[in-house]
């Protein structure tokens, strides 16, 4: 016969399990170049407590700007960076220990946007083009839009002036002449009555525009926080696509615009295939960047394309477990 323990047993164990402390979560700093749709999987993340559910106290800061990202993740400032890739894979070939772990937008969703009297990309010639840094993302997409303009990219002036949303305060200040905008940025700038030249995808259809990146030494030590990191981030990545609507939501916060202009930018990233649902880093976007490097100059010439030098996909496939 079972034995029945008093009411009062039930009642010193509840208080002695309230008063056990609570898991203890791993801090983990995560750069980001500026608030634009590519960071939504992240938002939902947070917004959703799937990096909670890992252990994880994920605190996210904007730099509106890609080089001191980098310099703060060597310094062990930040652990995550999700960002442009270009000096990750430059410096990789100098012994550089910075390493790309999962993907992210494998495409540019950028639109060349332009002041009301810039018709086409002929008339951007002798204009001043904004861009994010003078190394890294979208300016290597300058030369493309000279070609197809028909002029030289000499015949340009290119400034860094930092990420999307400073562009997009110069470009209605008349700051600058051109830049490359997101959505939903470009969407707000056409609504202002900006010239929208049409997506720079027309011309360099597959980048690996951002990827999440952090210190090799980093991510041995803390294995198990950087694959849990990334399963959240694909949870991030799959709800936002999963639930629109109430994604738009945080969108319209995190990003200072409305939600139909948000409900509108997880649509087309949906519809042109932007972002790499998987978090894997996309061969032929990867590719892409590297034969841009060493046209730039960036890399030399007889480099051999190895991304085993600057990729390392053991984190992500253990996160897929």
């Amino acid at each position: 016969m079972t034995r029945m323990l008093p009411r009062c047993f039930y009642g010193i164990a509840l208080l002695m399990l309230a008063s056990l402390p609570a898991r203890a979560e791993t801090t983990i700093n995560m750069a980001v170049v500026s608030r634009t749709v590519f960071y939504l999987p992240a938002w939902m993340a947070e917004k959703q407590g799937f990096f909670k559910a890992e252990g994880l106290d994920v605190k996210m800061k904007v730099y509106d700007s890609s080089e001191p990202i980098f310099v703060d993740l060597r310094k062990n400032q930040q652990q995550i960076a999700v960002a442009s890739i270009e000096s990750v894979i430059a410096e990789a070939y100098k012994g550089g220990k910075v390493r790309i772990v999962a993907g992210g937008a494998k495409r540019p969703p950028h639109f060349i946007i332009a002041q009301p009297e810039i018709k086409t990309l002929a008339d951007l010639k002798g204009k001043l083009i904004g861009v994010v840094s003078m190394h890294e993302g979208t300016t290597f997409f300058v030369a493309d839009m000279a070609k197809a303009g028909g002029f030289k990219l000499s015949d340009v002036k290119v400034e860094a002036v930092g990420g999307s949303p400073t562009r997009q305060r110069l470009l209605k200040e008349k700051k600058i002449d051109a830049g490359l905008q997101p959505y939903p940025l470009s969407y707000e700038a056409e609504a202002a009555g900006l010239t929208n030249l049409g997506p720079i995808a027309n011309l360099v259809p597959d980048y690996q525009f951002i990827s999440v990146m952090v210190d090799e030494d980093w991510a041995k030590a803390n294995r198990t926080a950087l694959v849990g990191f990334l399963r959240a981030l694909r949870k991030g990545t799959e709800y936002m696509f999963a639930h629109p609507d109430d994604s738009a939501e945080v969108a319209a916060k995190e990003l200072n615009t409305t939600v139909p202009f948000a409900r509108r930018a997880i649509a087309d990233t949906e519809k042109m295939d932007i972002m790499s649902r998987d978090l894997s880093v996309a061969p032929a976007s990867l590719r892409r960047v590297f034969d841009i490097m060493k046209e730039d100059g960036a890399i030399g010439r007889d480099v051999p394309f190895d991304p085993t030098k600057f990729v390392d996909g053991s984190y992500l496939m253990e996160s897929r477990k």
